[in-house]
């Protein structure tokens, strides 16, 4: 077995009591004494501060010093508009696989304060990102895989006052800016549906920066555990769980994030990875849907449990990829697939729970409205 890899931040949450699990080749904290469902409410109403030290962090430097000859290369592997993305802001992407399913999601930042792209990947696939971005854009970049910095998320209704008292100047943001204040790369995102930012920082200095914040009464730290109920609530996928290289992005509900650029008829259309079948999706439509679920009474449904439409007999009609108690929405929340005839809000489904078929409502996402400041 490998040996588990530790971010910067690892001696402070041990300082600070965290339960430590292995995650994605990491040791991570799952959450602190507070408990799970308490830090939970805690970053819904003031201010919570996540390590996601253990993400990805990679430069696309172009050969040219021309920051659109990288994203140019950069859409031969995502669906979005790079191109078009205006200095100091980031946008959600995508890599998609010749079959239209998708490799990873990932958030890539035209930066203000370099000649480059800046690249925040997911912990468990940054390894074959990072394969995937040589393979293919080394003829018009360099790909540095940035190792010496640490990231944290502030997130909450406080976290502007919070960090603002440290780095003047960033209550000015809007979602998805992202700017540089010396050492500090900022951008106004998370993963939580909160306001907030991520802040990559050198790693030497990550600690004292964490201890300034944590100093503050409104911020407190906050666990794997409750990073994901968080991320349940607002609707946010989780990557090789609710989207997978066999899930195109139609069938996640992520075609928001294909921008009208790279569609048919688009100036750029086209051009990336299973582009002939999403683009044709984006024009019939998926045969199926992820969708939300709100199982009846307290038992949450977990990942994994089948989804029939009926009590008893019935066809399977689709499957729960994540699912958990909402602490904010005060009762269990789950994410699925179904049958797009099976993905009209209102609809009763039943899920299979040792043995026994409960019924579940297909509801609109997300389950706790987002609170971004745009």
């Amino acid at each position: 077995m490998d040996e588990l890899k530790s971010t910067p931040l690892h001696d402070l949450h041990v300082a600070l009591g965290a339960k430590m699990v292995p995650f994605a080749g990491y040791e991570m904290p799952v959450q602190y004494p507070m408990g799970v469902m308490k830090e939970h409410l805690h970053c819904r109403a003031a201010c919570g501060l996540f390590d996601v030290s253990h993400m990805g962090q990679v430069f696309l430097r172009p050969h040219s010093g021309d920051v659109a000859d990288a994203a140019l290369a950069l859409e031969r592997l995502v669906p979005v508009d790079v191109v078009g993305l205006k200095p100091g802001r980031q946008r959600y992407a995508m890599f998609t696989n010749e079959d239209s399913g998708l490799l990873d999601d990932l958030m890539v930042a035209t930066c203000a304060w370099d000649t480059g792209l800046f690249l925040v990947v997911n912990a468990a696939c940054k390894e074959g990102d990072i394969a995937h971005l040589k393979a293919h854009v080394s003829d018009l970049c360099a790909v540095e895989v940035i190792e010496d910095r640490a990231l944290i998320a502030l997130q909450g209704p406080e976290a502007e006052a919070a960090l603002e008292r440290l780095v003047p100047g960033v209550a000015d943001m809007r979602f998805m800016d992202s700017r540089a204040f010396g050492d500090l790369w900022i951008s106004r995102s998370g993963y939580t549906g909160e306001d907030g930012y991520e802040i990559s920082l050198p790693a030497a200095d990550a600690e004292a920066f964490a201890r300034q914040l944590l100093d503050m009464d409104a911020v407190e730290p906050i666990g794997l555990g409750a990073r994901d109920s968080l991320r349940l609530e607002a609707g946010l996928c989780l990557y090789g769980h609710d989207i997978d290289a066999g899930t195109t992005p139609a069938e996640a509900a992520l075609l928001w994030a294909i921008q009208k650029v790279r569609r048919a008829d688009g100036a750029r259309a086209g051009g990336f990875p299973g582009a002939d079948r999403i683009l044709s999706q984006i024009a019939t439509g998926p045969a199926r849907l992820r969708v939300g679920l709100r199982p009846e009474g307290r038992a949450p449904m977990r990942e994994g449990v089948v989804l029939f439409d009926a009590t008893e007999g019935g066809a399977e009609v689709g499957r729960v990829t994540s699912g958990g108690f909402g602490p904010t929405v005060g009762g269990p929340v789950a994410m699925g697939y179904v049958g797009t005839q099976n993905a009209k809000a209102g609809t009763t489904l039943y899920g299979e729970v040792r043995g026994k078929r409960l019924p579940v409502l297909v509801t609109a996402l997300p389950f706790v409205k987002q609170s971004y400041k745009r």
